[in-house]
């Protein structure tokens, strides 16, 4: 073996292979191959008194990947570490760097942006070394979630029974938390507005009152209202008329945190499902001549082109839509961000949606569609509106009317499918003109209190206020809805809006985190910490320094919960268990509340909690005949109702209103499988019975009919093995 090439994703390992030829060995790593340990103080796998200094040990689950690697990286001539090109990649080469043996400096490590044949071999031709202020980033971050994950988690659940914490996902709830309260906090006022509909030659269209006496508008009750509804009785005069060409740049290329929001808003994707399919997106589809990578790397948060893809989107933009189509070109980045990557765009301009279609699923398509026509978008020149506002006047009440007409299309010719803005027509008006029989109506409202976080509102306050980083957006938004601190719950029954509700257990975590580790578990210091990283990774800070900084400053906040936070105890039912007659209690769950025995871990016994709106059980008076408790009359999914034995899960009798027999599923299936033992042994009686009978044929026979057997069973095998291999592939 020549070259052994090592990539994170299985997938990906085919299509590089088929670019690099039959000199190189591209295999997987399947992503991180070992973790900080479970042990040492607190199972930390840190040693913190020797400048914390990690203790790895390679993960369960890939120590047979880990020697497979390692027995052909001896065999290979070079090995060349080709993982993702972020900090995490960074971090998995350098470990299996340490694994295989490999020298840190050595000139082996290789990244590309895209997986296409063009980018593939131009990395291959110019690797580098492992780049170690990375490495040491990602380690930093490592070492202070698990500090804090484990530590931190370890109170919570010893105190108030929450299951986790951690630096960033806390964070994040608290955000939700802190939403809910200013939420419930809220106190409606009233305004009213006053709304006209006027008529041009028949034609209507609407306007609103913007101002008295040259006064901006501001209604608060009834009385005010009306005073002023009666000052607008009669003709209006067109006061005035402003014309206007308003222009709307389009919006930059995709980056991460940009892609989720737009997939939530626009296709209703989490932003898991958004990252699972971009990926397989950028690891490679079969297009038809093999598989490639359609998009580039999908963790960025740049908004950087290369000069390659603009070229050629220029040119495809002249080409399709004319010269006039044509946009300047600016990089857009928020400040801090990296920049190490390109944004998310099409590998290839000449993979269109619509060439592609067939070959990718429906989600596939609908997200490459949309990272396309924003690329592309990107590039093109602003649309341009017409604006028009007139204003209606009489008694020095003014009303305002404003119309928008699409003039030039430009950008929106790509990427229009995902604008939700409609041209206002209004009819043609002159100066002085008087606009007879206005309906003149007042309007009372309330101000609306701050609406909940959408997954695309969190994300967006999530990069605005610095808070980890968009790779791990979507992890921290499932994290927290696991632990069942939050809820994602449609605004309505009608509405496809979700909205993140906190539960009582996610609004105790906050209030108690908040209570003894505000100095760390809040927006401004887990920004500065994020920037921290930013300056380790770019050789600018000292890790070591950083995480003595953080430790000395936890420990004390820690060592003061221990002794001063109030253990909650968990809520009684009121019931004993059936079980080992302990006190049943409330508990949290993943999927909401249930009861659990007071006794857990001795005792396991759980039960469902009764949904709101359910019917409850009727007591029958009737015995079950099995464990003699009372039969129960339940009402079943399907509505119909049946008689159970209330001494369920234990026992498991059921029958009908007219007292048949109700067998569950299990039951049935125990009852065929005897019924199929009991038939099976009748059978292996009546065969000896015939081989008997046959005992006085010719031994040749029986040889040849045992030959034929046996060769039959043979192409049965066959075929049933040609069957099973095509049924796996």
């Amino acid at each position: 073996m020549k070259n052994l090439v090592i990539v994170e994703s299985p997938s990906k390992s085919k299509t590089i292979g088929k670019y690099l030829g039959t000199d190189y060995l591209v295999v997987s790593s399947k992503g991180h191959i070992r973790d900080l340990a479970i042990k040492g103080k607190d199972g930390l796998g840190v040693d913190i008194e020797n400048d914390f200094a990690p203790i790895y040990e390679i993960s369960k689950d890939k120590v047979t990947t880990v020697k497979e690697l390692q027995k052909l990286a001896e065999r290979a001539d070079y090995v060349y570490l080709a993982t993702d090109p972020d900090r995490e990649g960074e971090a998995i080469s350098w470990h299996l760097a340490q694994e295989l043996g490999l020298d840190e400096d050595a000139i082996d490590r290789v990244t590309f942006h895209e997986i296409t044949k063009n980018a593939v071999q131009q990395a291959f031709s110019q690797p580098r070394a492992i780049d170690m202020d990375l490495v040491h980033s990602q380690e930093t971050r490592r070492i202070l979630d698990r500090i804090i994950g484990f530590r931190l988690s370890k109170l919570l659940k010893s105190k108030i029974s929450s299951k986790s914490a951690g630096r960033v996902q806390s964070v994040a709830l608290k955000l939700i938390v802190e939403r809910e309260k200013e939420i419930n906090a809220f106190v409606p006022q009233e305004y009213w507005s006053i709304d006209g509909v006027f008529n041009k030659d028949g034609e209507s269209f609407n306007a609103s009152l913007a101002k008295v006496d040259g006064e901006k508008v501001n209604i608060e009750n009834k009385e005010q209202a009306q005073a002023i509804l009666e000052r607008c009785q009669g003709d209006f005069i067109v006061s005035a008329i402003r014309s206007s060409r308003r222009n709307r740049s389009p919006r930059p290329p995709f980056i991460t945190s940009t892609l989720q929001q737009e997939a939530s808003t626009k296709l209703s994707f989490s932003a898991k499902r958004t990252m699972s399919i971009a990926q397989k997106l950028y690891e490679g589809i079969d297009v038809g001549n093999g598989e490639e990578g359609l998009i580039t790397y999908m963790r960025t948060d740049s908004t950087r082109l290369s000069d390659v893809f603009v070229s050629a989107a220029r040119t495809q933009i002249t080409e399709r839509y004319g010269k006039e189509y044509l946009g300047t070109y600016t990089i857009r980045n928020d400040e801090g961000a990296q920049d190490a990557h390109e944004a998310i765009r099409p590998t290839n301009l000449a993979y269109t949606p619509e060439r592609v279609k067939e070959y990718l699923s429906s989600e596939q398509y609908r997200l490459y569609r949309m990272i396309y026509a924003r690329a592309v978008a990107s590039l093109m020149a602003p649309a341009a509106y017409n604006q028009v506002s007139i204003s209606l006047e009489r008694n020095g009440c003014v009303f305002s009317a404003t119309g928008s007409t699409l003039d030039f299309d430009g950008y929106l010719k790509v990427y229009g499918d995902y604008d939700s803005s409609k041209d206002v027509i209004l009819p043609l008006l002159s100066e002085g003109e008087v606009l007879k029989d206005a309906v003149i109506t007042p309007n009372q409202h309330f101000t609306e209190p701050p609406s909940r976080y959408t997954e695309a509102k969190l994300i967006k306050a999530l990069e605005e206020d610095g808070i980890g980083r968009p790779s791990t957006y979507a992890m921290i938004i499932d994290t927290i809805q696991i632990r069942g601190y939050v809820t994602l719950d449609r605004v309505s029954e009608k509405s496809r809006t979700k909205v993140f509700r906190p539960t009582d257990q996610g609004i105790l975590t906050t209030e108690k985190l908040d209570e003894y580790f505000s100095s760390i578990i809040n927006v401004d210091y887990t920004a500065q910490m994020e920037q921290t990283l930013d300056e380790i990774a770019e050789g600018k800070q000292e890790e070591v320094t950083t995480l003595r900084d953080f430790y000395d400053r936890f420990t004390p906040l820690l060592d003061k919960a221990y002794q001063d936070m109030e253990k909650i105890a968990p809520e009684k039912t009121g019931e004993t268990c059936p079980e080992c007659g302990g006190d049943l209690v409330y508990r949290n769950g993943r999927f909401g509340r249930f009861i659990s025995c007071s006794n857990f871990p001795k005792c396991k016994y759980t039960a469902q909690m009764e949904k709101e709106g359910k019917e409850k059980p009727e007591p029958t008076g009737k015995m079950c005949p099995e464990c003699g408790s009372e039969l129960l009359k339940r009402k079943s999914r399907f509505g119909s109702f049946f008689l159970g034995c209330s001494g369920f899960p234990k026992c498991t009798y059921m029958e009908n209103l007219d007292g048949e027999r109700i067998y569950s599923r299990k039951e049935k299936l125990k009852m065929k499988e005897e019924a199929q033992t009991a038939g099976l042994e009748d059978s292996e009686e009546k065969p000896k019975k015939k081989s008997t009978k046959k005992a006085s044929t010719t031994k040749k026979k029986t040889t040849t009919t045992k030959k034929k057997t046996s060769t039959s069973t043979k192409k049965k095998t066959t075929v049933r093995k040609k069957k099973t291999d095509e049924v796996a592939e």
